[in-house]
């Protein structure tokens, strides 16, 4: 091996260790609940669960638009957190136009919260 390959070669190092640990890792977490757990399936957990009710009638039947209201309310949560971190680390490198940016889109998900709020998913009854 060349010796300028060498140290190129000792900084990857940490990633393929990191790779390798995580593969192994997540083969064991993936068969050890097949040794371990105990298997005692029985009709209440073999049947179909879906959207907050048990499936029954034709499946083409009107339910509660709730739940896709509360999936959607969800992702706003949830992509306005992993968003809006990165964007506060970076704000004064980015200036006025990663401020722009980010208020609109803080202003697209505000129109989904309210959105929301208007449809009554906030309130359960």
């Amino acid at each position: 091996m060349p010796s300028g390959l060498e140290p190129l070669l000792l900084e990857y190092l940490p990633i393929i260790l990191f790779l390798g640990i995580a593969i192994v890792l997540g083969g064991v977490l993936m068969v050890l609940p097949l040794i371990l757990a105990p298997s005692n399936p029985d009709p209440e957990k073999l049947s179909a669960y879906e959207c907050g009710f048990n499936a029954f009638e034709d499946a083409r039947m009107k339910f509660d638009v709730r739940f896709y209201l509360v999936g959607i309310l969800f992702i706003i949560f949830d992509l306005e957190v992993a968003l809006l971190i990165p964007w506060a680390i970076t704000l004064f490198p980015n200036g006025w136009f990663g401020f722009g940016s980010a208020m609109l889109f803080l202003g697209i998900l505000t129109v989904g919260f309210i959105y929301e709020w208007k449809k009554g998913a906030l309130e359960w009854e």
